[in-house]
């Protein structure tokens, strides 16, 4: 079994041909992109590092992050937005950025301990099964590495803002892109990544302002919030 929902892959692949247009769907993944790429670069110094990004869609951050020197593989379960991806790294002309259709827990198991730096962003409220991907994730990391995950809080706060307030009042994102049920308490997803080796280094929140239409990272974790972690060293 494929840790994917086929509902959710076709979702984004009919969106794939807008992946890279920033005033499109996908404008709040352009508007957040430089704070969590500036996040995870001062933390883990991407440049010459060898970088998965676990559910990398259309390229975005993957883009990004060879574009601070690091050495990066994307993988997706979406053929379209992974297309779009190749596609917009040669006319980018983006060096050291590559794709590739697999699960993370068939890459977990082909090359395990393999890469310095592991980013999963804005990807497990979308899986069956969160956990399974944050095993893999720390089985992909080297002894030392980095791992990084992005996701929803589940709280009534955040059903008001992430559902109701971006995809029904504000329309920053097509309705249905989320699913409150699947949202991940900073608890459970710290739960997952202790039981998997790993150790929280650092959580920051992410906020968005209305008024000045503006993204930030912050303290409030109760809506979006990211999670630092790392392997330790073998004994």
């Amino acid at each position: 079994m494929i840790n994917a929902d086929p509902q959710e892959l076709a979702k984004f692949g009919e969106l794939a041909h807008r992946w890279w247009d920033p005033e499109s769907e996908f404008k709040p993944l352009h508007q957040i992109n430089p704070l969590r790429l500036n996040w995870v670069d001062q933390l883990a110094a991407l440049a010459g590092k060898q970088v998965l990004d676990v559910g990398c869609g259309g390229g975005i951050l993957a883009d990004s992050m060879a574009r601070r020197g690091a050495v990066v593989l994307g993988i997706d379960l979406s053929t379209k937005p992974l297309r779009v991806a190749e596609l917009h790294a040669l006319e980018a002309q983006t060096q050291g950025v590559r794709y590739r259709e697999v699960a993370v827990e068939a890459l977990a198991a082909e090359q395990p301990a393999s890469f310095d730096v592991v980013t999963c962003m804005e990807m497990l409220e979308h899986v069956p099964d969160p956990a399974s991907v944050v095993r893999a994730c720390a089985t992909l990391v080297r002894p030392g590495g980095w791992v990084f995950f992005s996701t929803l809080n589940r709280n009534l706060k955040s059903f008001m803002l992430a559902i109701v307030g971006a995809e029904y009042l504000l329309r920053m994102l097509p309705k249905g892109t989320h699913e409150y049920q699947k949202f991940l308490r900073p608890s459970e997803l710290a739960e997952a990544c202790r039981g998997s080796g790993l150790e929280i280094v650092a959580m920051r929140g992410l906020s968005y302002n209305p008024l000045t239409q503006t993204y930030s990272l912050g303290a409030d974790t109760d809506v979006n919030y990211l999670m630092a972690c790392q392997r330790p060293m073998d004994v």
